[in-house]
């Protein structure tokens, strides 16, 4: 048997295996699928049986996410412990709803939600909940974050049935600032930018740095997912300290 008969037979049988390993997930915008529960605070807000937003357990029965998620009275379920959204998965019915008394939707001000659930929730090797900030501050601009949910893969295509995640920075607020004009709020408001980021469907989800969540997927451009020129905006969680306190306070 020749030499290039040998190499031609040893390439045939490595092909299988170059195209698997070529093969690049593309989700959240530019993403990669999440290593099964390894975000264990992620939860899908469903309503009728269908992911509608994000949101991340932040105590044993609290939620946290965007106000814009909910539409006047409608019901929602909170699925925790989930990865793939097609397979079988807990869903807990929410108690109570506490949308922030000032939310605005134009301009967008105060975009942040508490969601109460029927039940508290056990830690388990699916089931945690993430650390929140003790006080207000800004996070250092260039610093690297990531950000997860199960919305559009592109910003007109298909959502994503498994959680993807991805890496961003933290962007200088003036930059925003200047991008974003009178629609940014520097007092509650963060941005980011990357070459991956979030779309449709995974507002109400965190902003995590190192391993808190410091931010809330609040709205990006509608007309294209992870806009160079209008970067992606997040709700400030330190600046809510006090208003999340008081509600989990309550009895």
């Amino acid at each position: 048997m020749t030499i290039i008969t040998i190499s031609l037979l040893l390439l045939a049988s490595l092909l299988p295996h170059l195209t698997f390993t070529a093969h690049v997930n593309v989700g959240i915008v530019n993403g990669r699928e999440a290593k099964p529960h390894s975000r264990h605070y992620m939860v899908s807000l469903q309503k009728n049986s269908r992911h509608i937003c994000g949101g991340f357990l932040i105590s044993d029965e609290f939620v946290l996410t965007a106000a814009h998620c909910r539409n006047k009275t409608e019901e929602l379920t909170v699925v925790v412990g989930a990865h793939d959204l097609r397979k079988m998965n807990v869903r807990i019915k929410v108690k109570s709803y506490y949308k922030h008394l000032d939310y605005s939707k134009k301009p967008i001000r105060n975009d942040i939600m508490l969601l109460r659930l029927e039940k508290k929730v056990y830690k388990n090797k699916n089931v945690k909940w993430i650390s929140i900030p003790k006080t207000e501050e800004d996070i250092a601009a260039d610093s690297v974050c990531s950000v997860a949910g199960w919305g559009r893969l592109s910003t007109n295509g298909t959502a994503s049935p498994v959680l993807m995640e991805t890496n961003v920075k933290i962007m200088d607020n003036k930059k925003c600032q200047n991008s974003r004009r009178s629609m940014y709020s520097a007092a509650q408001m963060m941005c980011v930018y990357g070459k991956g980021g979030t779309c449709r469907g995974d507002s109400g989800g965190p902003l995590v740095c190192g391993d808190t969540a410091v931010g809330i997927t609040s709205f990006g451009n509608k007309f294209l997912c992870n806009s160079p020129q209008y970067p992606n905006v997040y709700t400030k969680i330190s600046a809510f300290l006090q208003w999340i306190k008081n509600i989990i306070e309550q009895k």
